[in-house]
């Protein structure tokens, strides 16, 4: 079963979704606003990708934190911040088995079977 993780206000995780509707695959959505970031996952990601790539720094969140806290952020600090603001998050994230994909691009979803 594959888990799409994000905002459904987000456009990009309305896109997904929706090509993932059109593709007929079945797959289980976590809103992270009403079931909050699962914290082992934001570890793991963190650790395989990178603060820098699971944290959105184009969005307004990011914007939004104070310029110590973006000119000081390390995994730790990343990892606080999307717990206490998961729109901090890249979105959307796919987990399918053990492929994670961050961010939608249809071609590599494709790839792994979305």
């Amino acid at each position: 079963m594959m888990t799409v993780y994000g905002i459904p206000q987000c456009s990009t995780v309305k896109k997904a979704r929706a090509w993932l509707d059109e593709q007929r695959v079945d797959y289980a959505f976590h809103d992270y606003k009403k079931k909050g970031v699962p914290e082992a996952l934001l570890d793991e990601w963190i650790d395989r990708f990178g603060w820098d790539v699971v944290i959105n720094r184009r969005g307004t969140s990011w914007r939004a934190l104070p310029e110590a806290v973006r000119s000081s952020m390390d995994a730790a600090g990343a990892r606080a911040a999307a717990l206490a603001n998961p729109s901090l998050i890249k979105r959307p994230i796919l987990v399918a088995g053990d492929t994670t994909l961050i961010g939608f691009d249809p071609e590599q979803w494709q790839e792994v079977g979305a």
